[in-house]
């Protein structure tokens, strides 16, 4: 069995080609016949469609995924991770860098491969991090995004409370989440 592998660190993420669409395509396109995929950091060892491909994987099988950062973003884990594969006979194709095997120059390729994975990772981090300080430093800082002025949030707001519409539609209506709407209702208790 072929399986493929999609992961996104974020649901928004979407550039680059690291879209869960694209990579799912791109896994169609080398032959996956079924595709796991994961919004989780790489550096989360516990992602749960990856935890279940990793159980369904058979001696004989192939696993492929576009870039190597995609089943890991440390050095010791994806090293592991390859290691073990290749131990359970699992073949690893990684699609921008071709198959994966235990030769010394294999090991040595994916652990190079693994550390820049793992320290680019690092970089944005603490790039971050460093925007995060510069920002404190600001007089009108406010820790998280600015809150976003809801227009006619008031006027939906008792068309809902009053039965006219429902949550959903006044969220349709004013563009927003339901999340948002429910803590702007917290925050702006008008009715």
């Amino acid at each position: 069995m072929i399986y493929g592998y999609a992961r996104v660190s974020t649901l928004g993420q979407a550039k680059d080609g690291n879209s869960i669409e694209a990579q799912e395509k791109m896994l169609r396109d080398n032959g996956a016949q079924v595709i796991f995929a994961d919004a989780f950091t790489g550096t989360k060892s516990n992602r749960p469609q990856f935890t279940k491909l990793l159980s369904q994987l058979q001696p004989g099988d192939t696993l492929i995924v576009t870039k190597l950062d995609r089943i890991a973003r440390s050095t010791q884990q994806g090293c592991q991770l390859v290691r073990d594969l290749l131990d359970r006979d699992v073949r690893i194709n990684v699609l921008n860098l071709g198959i994966m095997d235990n030769t010394p120059t294999g090991k040595l390729i994916r652990t190079i491969l693994f550390a820049f994975a793992e320290f680019e990772r690092d970089m944005i981090v603490e790039r971050t991090m460093e925007g995060k300080a510069i920002a404190r430093e600001r007089e009108n800082y406010r820790e998280g995004r600015p809150k976003k002025c809801v227009k006619d949030f008031e006027k939906v707001q008792k068309k809902q409370k009053t039965g006219q519409i429902s949550v959903k539609s006044a969220c349709e209506e004013l563009h927003i989440s339901k999340s948002q709407w429910y803590r702007l209702c917290r925050e702006n208790v008008y009715i």
